[in-house]
């Protein structure tokens, strides 16, 4: 009887929570251009363009968050800045990392002190940390897909864990999400964004044989193309093979 009673409770608790999570998603915008003339605040108050912040033919890693959120925003900022700890890129060089605040009452102190953070914690990462007010916030996050909300009983954002990944023109070029990202997708993806304007060759021949599957949410290896590449090794291998014979049929002809 007691379970009975509890029932509709809990079914209205589950409806609830339902129609908060309506605000919570992310709609992929797979090839579009973020707006160019969006302008923040860094960490220093001064105004900047977002795409003036992009390094010329390096792709951008972005992120939205907030921060002083109390748990999720450090958790996909502590990853990322751990995942791209194991990648031979540079930020500052090799790409961009920028990250936007989600809150429009948040100052450049706090970018500082979120900056002065990550940058003692991940030495190797140079890390810019922006906010602005609602209007350039929600352009943002609408080109982006990236849907959220506030929560009033709670007085947190409620918002997904996701990283994108930016053309050097700010196209947008992979969604990666969670909360732990893998130094290769990563790695990948930042290849595929520069379109082979950053890596060595082994890494492009490494990126042909990838590719991403959204199901898995990683990139996987492409048979396909592995098997072209073996079919190429091995018409190289036997070309050099038989050109060594060759050779040395020549020279033991002119001998005779």
């Amino acid at each position: 009887m007691f379970v009975l009673l509890l029932a509709p409770l809990l079914a209205q608790q589950i409806k609830d929570n339902d129609r908060q999570l309506i605000g919570i998603d992310v709609i992929e915008h797979l090839g579009d251009t973020i707006p160019s003339n969006l302008s923040f605040l860094d960490e220093n108050g001064n105004s900047v363009k977002l795409s003036s912040l992009f390094i010329t033919g390096k792709p951008t890693i972005l992120t939205l968050a907030y921060y002083e959120c109390p748990m999720l925003c450090t958790f996909v900022l502590n990853g990322l800045g751990e995942g791209l700890g194991k990648i031979p890129y540079s930020s500052g060089e090799d790409y961009k990392l920028i990250t936007v605040s989600i809150d429009p009452n948040e100052t450049p102190q706090h970018s500082t002190t979120k900056k002065d953070v990550y940058e003692k914690e991940y030495n190797k990462i140079s890390w810019s940390f922006l906010v602005g007010d609602s209007i350039e916030i929600k352009s943002l996050s609408e080109a982006l897909g990236f849907q959220y909300y506030y929560d009033l009983n709670l007085e947190e954002y409620a918002h997904p864990a996701v990283v994108f990944i930016l053309t050097p023109d700010g196209v947008i070029s992979r969604y990666l999400y969670g909360l732990h990202f893998w130094p290769q997708d990563l790695k990948l993806s930042l290849l595929e964004a520069s379109k082979g304007r950053i890596g060595n060759t082994i890494d492009k021949l490494i990126l042909y044989c990838f590719q991403y599957d959204p199901d898995a949410g990683s990139y996987v290896v492409f048979a396909a193309n592995v098997m072209r590449l073996g079919g190429l090794v091995t018409v190289v291998i036997m070309g050099i093979f038989f050109g060594i014979l060759w050779t040395k049929e020549r020279k033991m002809m002119k001998r005779i």
